[in-house]
């Protein structure tokens, strides 16, 4: 199965994620509060690297692909927070998380933008869906730049955001 392809924006690159990244990336996140409207709580690096290698590896099953990214700040070279799509057939489902010392510079928009679009031009997937707790504001605002739109479906107790394309059947 193909894995993600790198792809950048004005201030990101977003990278294949690799369990090399578990250590910084363990910092990044930190932060309890990234985990307000998710649960669970930070993990360790040596968590971090057990996960990393899972979701490197993919999906065991065949017609799901997990796609995933580190977002590294080019002035920097440090890493900011992740991206990350389950796709399946012509529908994905994405997620992003910046770490709490980088929230507010916009990053998030411009890697869900970024995502959203380098997703809907790699020609296979068709819809976008995000779930969003409602009172998650700021992810909300997110999702919306990215051309997602709020629907009535609610996924354990998260709103289903979601982009068709243009002529896309749903998914």
């Amino acid at each position: 199965m193909p894995g993600p392809e790198p792809f950048a924006t004005a201030r990101l690159d977003a990278l294949p994620l690799d369990p090399a990244y578990a250590d910084e990336m363990a910092t990044v996140l930190a932060d309890p509060s990234l985990h307000t409207y998710t649960g669970g709580a930070p993990e360790d690096a040596d968590t971090l690297r057990a996960r990393y290698a899972r979701q490197s590896a993919g999906s065991p099953d065949p017609a799901e692909l997990w796609w995933n990214w580190v977002l590294r700040v080019r002035t920097d070279g440090r890493l900011a927070g992740y991206a990350q799509a389950t796709v399946r057939g012509a529908r994905a489902e994405v997620a992003w998380v910046i770490g709490a010392e980088r929230q507010g510079l916009g990053y998030a928009k411009e890697a869900a933008v970024a995502l959203v679009r380098h997703l809907l031009d790699g020609g296979t997937v068709r819809t976008v869906i995000a779930h969003i707790h409602p009172d998650h504001t700021a992810s909300a605002t997110v999702a919306a730049a990215a051309g997602l739109a709020p629907t009535e479906e609610r996924e354990d107790g998260e709103v289903r955001w979601r982009l068709d394309e243009a002529g896309a059947g749903l998914g």
